[in-house]
């Protein structure tokens, strides 16, 4: 039914279809949690194969959700078997930590991209303990897609998997580092800077069919554009992850202002609700407080959990039995 009542490309600048997916068909759907084994799928998609048929039909373009060179396998099999591939219509694997040199080259051939997200910054430890370091080193395979000469983006697959923040995602393409520190990647899996914006920029254009009016600061295209704290090229490596906007420009609005730009945007609206751990944050990763100024961070954060779910039992009614064993009237 939305495909006889929407067309890709319909909405505006700030919002627009362009696509369909990532899931569609539950059948071809693998998970992303690297501390449990990969997840066995049918061998033979049969609903996929009848949305893939119908997007092609239609014009849609569509990404597939898939982490396993297992699924993508079964992905570009029944990509293949539609012949409607390569074609007009775009299409992008999302994840593909574990894709195989065979599978970029299929990829390649049916006129495919792909979508990196840094799941592996929060999971390598457990993707490492589980499938080995050499696996890790290459998961995902970014320099081999490249050298390829797939199209590759990079996102954040937030805010389940990860933080929105796009420049803890830089970092891990720079450095090849979890959070906590594990070295993944060598020199022949790491980008160097430009690369890595490239993937944030005009290679993510590409993706949605707008290279023509996103990805980059120049006449014609939007006028959407920062001012930042450091110079992403010249800043340590380690710190790559702590840069902010001061000033963000959307549309030609100023929609963001702080340091030396502060009052140029409009205020915000109040925070709802209140318990919100948005209320507490600050910057990102800004470096925490001690002494004293933790101990009341700590005190702050554990009394909004606590109204959290106290509001939630309220919501929930005789449903959250659960919540309510949890609720700790010590802390009064």
């Amino acid at each position: 039914r939305w495909i006889a009542g929407v067309r890709p490309g319909d909405g505006d600048d700030w919002l627009r279809l362009n696509g369909a997916g990532e899931s569609l068909a539950w059948s071809a759907i693998d998970f992303e949690n690297f501390a449990e084994p990969r997840p066995e799928l049918p061998q033979r998609a049969a609903d996929l194969e009848a949305a893939v048929r119908l997007l092609a039909e239609h014009g849609w373009p569509f990404r597939l959700h898939a982490t396993y060179d297992e699924t993508i396998r079964m992905d570009l099999d029944v990509l293949q078997r539609t012949g409607a591939f390569p074609g007009g219509v775009r299409w992008i694997l999302d994840h593909a930590e574990t894709i195989s040199p065979d599978s970029i080259d299929r990829v390649a051939a049916l006129g495919g991209a792909i979508s990196v997200q840094h799941r592996m910054a929060y999971q390598g430890r457990a993707f490492t303990e589980r499938h080995g370091r050499e696996r890790a080193a290459q998961a995902p395979p970014v320099r081999g897609v490249l050298a390829r000469g797939v199209t590759v983006a990079a996102g954040t697959d937030a805010p389940r998997v990860s933080t929105n923040n796009p420049w803890a995602a830089l970092e891990w393409l720079v450095r090849g580092r979890t959070v906590g520190g594990l070295q993944l990647y060598g020199p022949d899996n790491l980008l160097d800077r430009e690369t890595a914006l490239r993937l944030y920029t005009t290679a993510g254009a590409e993706l949605t069919g707008e290279a023509a009016r996103k990805g980059m600061l120049a006449e014609g295209y939007l006028a959407d554009l920062t001012i930042l704290s450091d110079d992403y090229f010249t800043v340590p490596a380690e710190d790559i992850s702590r840069i902010e906007s001061v000033l963000t420009i959307t549309g030609g609005k100023i929609v963001h202002a702080a340091a030396e730009f502060e009052g140029l945007a409009a205020a915000l609206p109040p925070i709802e609700p209140a318990w919100s751990p948005v209320a507490r944050y600050g910057a990102y990763q800004q470096s925490a407080p001690s002494g004293a100024a933790q101990a009341r961070a700590v005190a702050d954060a554990a009394r909004d959990s606590l109204e959290q779910r106290r509001w939630q039992m309220t919501r929930d009614g005789p449903k959250s039995q659960a919540l309510r064993e949890l609720d700790d009237t010590c802390r009064d």
